[in-house]
């Protein structure tokens, strides 16, 4: 990952056209290192949680050029570099695996991060992972636990149970959470060792029954629509 995270350092340093323009051939080696790491992440995953099989890098990773039409940061790139793995692709609104380099001292995360679960789920899916919860909360902190050194994102999360659910319900502090994800910061070490492969994957199956939970409920949403 040296290459990688030097080259989105840069970047950051020099985030125009010009200078992308004028190292496009660095962006395109660090792309293909990228992509070619996804690619054993995926196969390594799909050992563990058989829901992965058959994705390709290009399923799971994402492009270096930002949209700006709707932002007041007109930077062109990101400086990040990610890859959601999960059933049917990263578009799938389903849970799965998040892999994140990200430049030194840029803010769109904060770092290097591991994350597994579902950012952001559409409404219908979102209601019902919190209905899995409601029904089965003992199995699903226990999938939490399971899941040692990861936390659990609560950045964004309703201040009241939500109106359809029991206000007392045992486990309603989960039932106010909007993302249902896991997140591990890690270092550049982590990153630059000879055993990241290893070391992601060992990380992300504890999390296998985490996402087993979130994508039985979502499954149940997308039948329902």
């Amino acid at each position: 990952m040296k290459n990688i995270i030097e080259f989105l350092s840069q970047l950051k340093e020099n985030n125009n056209r010009e200078w992308f323009t004028a190292n496009k051939s660095l962006y395109k080696e660090v792309e293909k290192e990228f992509n070619a790491f996804a690619e054993k992440l995926i196969e390594g995953i799909a050992k563990f949680d058989s829901s992965i099989k058959n994705l390709t890098a290009k399923d799971c990773t994402f492009r270096i050029y930002r949209d700006v039409r709707f932002s007041p940061n007109k930077e062109p790139y990101k400086t990040h570099m990610a890859a959601y793995i999960c059933p049917n692709g990263k578009k799938s609104g389903l849970a799965g695996y998040y892999f994140h380099v990200e430049a030194p001292g840029a803010n769109f995360i904060g770092g290097h991060l591991l994350a597994t679960g579902v950012h952001n789920p559409e409404p219908k899916v979102l209601q019902s992972i919190r209905e899995e919860i409601l029904d089965n909360g003992d199995a699903f902190l226990k999938a939490i636990k399971h899941a040692k050194g990861f936390e659990l994102d609560e950045s964004s999360k309703l201040k009241k149970v939500p109106k359809d659910f029991p206000q007392d319900y045992k486990h309603a502090e989960y039932l106010k959470l909007k993302n249902y994800s896991l997140m591990k910061f890690v270092s550049d070490d982590f990153l630059m060792s000879d055993n990241l492969l290893e070391n992601c994957l060992t990380e992300f199956r504890k999390s296998l029954e985490f996402n087993h939970i979130l994508n039985r409920a979502a499954h149940f949403a997308f039948e329902e629509i």
